[in-house]
């Protein structure tokens, strides 16, 4: 599926929104904020504090359809049948999407959702042997068919309980550009996996895109690492790119013009994620206005091209800072809209 087919998302203007980590273990609470405080694109919160399996690792593997996974000392395992760490990772997911429709009753327009990229995933569980799943093709093969299946199933629950939501996907994939890069290292941390071909990973990620459009939903890539490759995602038909702002360098300016002008929506992470001074809104997206200027794009376009948003999960801060921060994203995303020069 190119970029020319791709589910295309159109963000509102003066979108903000969370990029899913929130503190605490209180659903409710969580899902208020993720739902009031960022109302242009509110999203499913994830809670992290609460232990394994409410991490996005554990949420995700919940999610898979006939492929389970256990605790271990090194960290998430494939088993041979669900165990108590699958049943508890379920369980958070359905306290957390039963908050999530508490607080978008009669709810019309955009809702993110997010779960852990087949990539990411693949670096971070463990097959029998104790090595990542990312050194067997097959294994990653697998683990990309199941995450289909059991994304699919998960969107349609969603598009049940809100039935008027427009539905984005957020695939994590912050591990994306070490497994293109050969750097994910093997268990014993002495060598690292190799890279795997971008053509492979490209692949895997328009199988998610295809299995989210089946379901109504389209799919935005989030990566708070470095050299997020735009291009790669573009060409996996992806609607939507999310990012730390202050990562980006020069020679990103070029990807994230030609994301501009083909109608991808950008996620901008410009917000500290965890407790900080935030500075006036407007100043907040000051390097946002500058590159949109520096690249001569049209002012007028810029409020609903860009979400902002904090750089990172909220896992780390205070539920304090949590909620200052998403509203800190809303002001300064309408900022961008009433003063985009």
């Amino acid at each position: 599926m190119s970029t020319e087919t791709s589910e295309r998302f159109t963000l509102p203007e003066g979108a903000a929104t969370g990029v899913g980590s929130m503190p605490g273990g209180d659903a409710r609470e969580a899902a208020r904020v993720a739902t009031q405080a960022v109302d242009t694109l509110p999203h499913l919160p994830e809670l992290p504090g609460r232990g394994p399996g409410a991490d996005m690792i554990g949420r995700t593997l919940g999610l898979l359809v006939d492929l389970y996974a256990r605790v271990e000392p090194s960290g998430w395992r494939f088993g041979d049948r669900p165990g108590r760490d699958t049943k508890r990772a379920r369980a958070w997911l359905g306290e957390d999407l039963d908050a999530l429709e508490e607080f978008t009753q009669g709810h019309e327009g955009p809702l993110k959702i997010q779960a852990v990229g087949p990539w990411t995933l693949a670096s971070a569980v463990e097959l029998h042997g104790g090595e990542a799943a990312l050194r067997d093709p097959g294994a990653v093969r697998d683990l990309t068919a199941s995450l289909a299946e059991g994304l699919r199933a998960h969107l349609a629950d969603v598009r049940r309980r809100v039935p008027g939501a427009r539905l984005l996907l957020q695939l994590d994939e912050p591990g994306i550009t070490a497994v293109l890069r050969g750097q994910v290292r093997t268990a014993s941390g002495y060598r690292t996996h190799r890279a795997v071909d971008r053509a492979v990973v490209e692949g895997a990620l328009r199988d998610l895109v295809g299995a989210a459009q089946t379901a109504g939903a389209a799919v935005s890539v989030h990566s708070c690492a470095p050299d997020v490759p735009f291009a790669l995602l573009r060409r996996a038909g992806v609607a939507g790119i999310s990012f730390d702002f202050g990562l980006l360098t020069e020679r990103d300016w070029d990807a994230f013009g030609e994301a501009v002008e083909a109608g991808t929506a950008l996620f901008a992470g410009v917000v500290p994620g965890t407790d900080a001074p935030l500075s006036d809104p407007a100043g907040s997206v000051s390097g946002v206005r500058a590159l949109w200027r520096r690249l001569g794009l049209a002012p007028g376009a810029l409020g609903s091209s860009v979400a902002v948003t904090p750089s990172c999960g909220l896992a780390g801060a205070s539920p304090a800072y949590a909620r200052a921060a998403l509203v800190h994203c809303a002001r300064a995303a309408r900022s961008l809209v009433d003063n985009p020069e």
